[in-house]
């Protein structure tokens, strides 16, 4: 979400981190629920790519290029700024300079959600560790006793009953903030900025680490992201709270190699870079939304085994997402990543779905369901 007023600082490392471990917790085996999600992703071929994206024709693939020219006229006519469609682990269609590197807003949770997943299986985070136990407040009025027992986990779920004043928050969440101590820890979901910029702070001091530079060493080179750069991050402070946010930029078709990584269960090429266990649960709906979608671990999801209509999603698909039309799409039915990305103009969810119906359609997939704007004129 963009910023409302605090200055913006670019660094690499903070000055207050020091290598440590936050909590004790192991990933022991796989889970029922990972090996359920690797295997209807093995079923798929997992073809990534090289140093360059390869590329298909769409009538190779077996899609409408009259359909996928309607979906491009779409776009254009919205202000999408890149457009970037991956099937089977190459590029079908793309729109705009997918190397450019764009602000991501609020997508940023779903990097940060991978690399907590990593600090788990190496035991230098706790999902169960409070935040008293971690040491983590806030300026006055500081976090109260009761604030200070939400755990990572609850962090993650953006369920912490912490609503102390965020940076980098929009108007619409500083209005929506419900009052200090109106829910306790695990009861209530909001998306909570607060929540978000904490669970940044907790990783960079268990790892002893930026975001930004854990992010290139442990997702982005693994993966041979293209563009990314630990100085297209920066931190966000200001009065109001101690505790920065992290905002990156990252091109097109870095996003769709992250989106492509959990397609495939946190696989590239062989190599297991973000454990299946995590990728599972952090994509397990916790919550369900004010849009009537799901919200799981720093991604947005379907719920209760439902499609996202809003989204023109089908069951079983999940997203990051961000301000004014920032989305990565997965879509382990059709093994599919969309990479949606603005510039100048802003995207609602509605007009999103609309265009992701226009390429499910195009892709002749077995149920591209209703159209989302049709749905909104009813």
């Amino acid at each position: 979400m963009k910023a409302t007023g605090p200055s913006v600082m670019a660094s690499t490392l903070r000055p207050d981190i020091a290598p440590g471990v936050v909590g004790r917790m192991v990933l022991k085996g796989v889970t029922t629920a990972a090996a359920s999600f690797l295997l209807s992703v093995s079923a798929l071929a997992q073809a990534v790519p090289a140093a360059e994206w390869s590329r298909s024709t769409p009538q190779a693939a077996g899609w409408s290029p009259d359909l996928l020219g309607e979906a491009h006229r779409y776009a254009q006519e919205i202000g999408t700024a890149s457009l970037l469609i991956v099937q089977h682990g190459q590029i079908i269609d793309s729109l705009g300079d997918v190397s450019q590197r764009l602000e991501l807003h609020s997508m940023r949770k779903s990097l940060l959600s991978a690399l907590i997943g990593i600090a788990v299986a190496d035991r230098r985070i706790n999902l169960h560790a409070t935040l008293g136990q971690l040491g983590i407040d806030d300026v006055p009025p500081a976090l109260t006793p009761e604030e200070k027992q939400a755990t990572v986990a609850d962090l993650l779920a953006s369920r912490s009953g912490v609503y102390h004043v965020a940076l980098y928050e929009t108007e619409g969440e500083r209005r929506s903030r419900p009052p200090r101590g109106s829910h306790p820890r695990g009861t209530f979901w909001y998306y909570n900025n607060w929540d978000f910029n904490a669970l940044g702070t907790i990783y960079e001091h268990a790892v002893g680490q930026s975001v930004f530079a854990s992010f290139l060493t442990r997702i982005a080179q693994p993966i041979g992201m293209q563009d990314y750069r630990v100085v297209d991050g920066r931190y966000v402070t200001g009065p109001d709270s101690s505790i920065p946010a992290y905002p990156f930029h990252m091109s097109a078709r870095d996003l769709a190699r992250f989106g492509l990584l959990y397609l495939h269960g946190g696989q590239w090429a062989g190599r297991q870079v973000v454990p299946p266990d995590w990728v599972a649960d952090s994509t397990r709906p916790r919550s369900v939304t004010t849009i009537g979608s799901g919200y799981a671990y720093l991604w947005w999801t379907g719920w209760d085994g439902a499609g996202v209509p809003i989204m023109g999603l089908p069951p079983g698909a999940f997203w990051a997402d961000g301000a004014e039309g920032q989305f990565v799409v997965v879509d382990p039915a059709d093994d599919l990543v969309v990479v949606h990305q603005t510039k100048d103009e802003p995207v609602g969810r509605r007009n999103f779905g609309h265009l992701m119906w226009l390429i499910r359609r195009a892709a002749h997939t077995a149920d591209p369901g209703a159209d989302p704007e049709l749905r909104n004129r009813r």
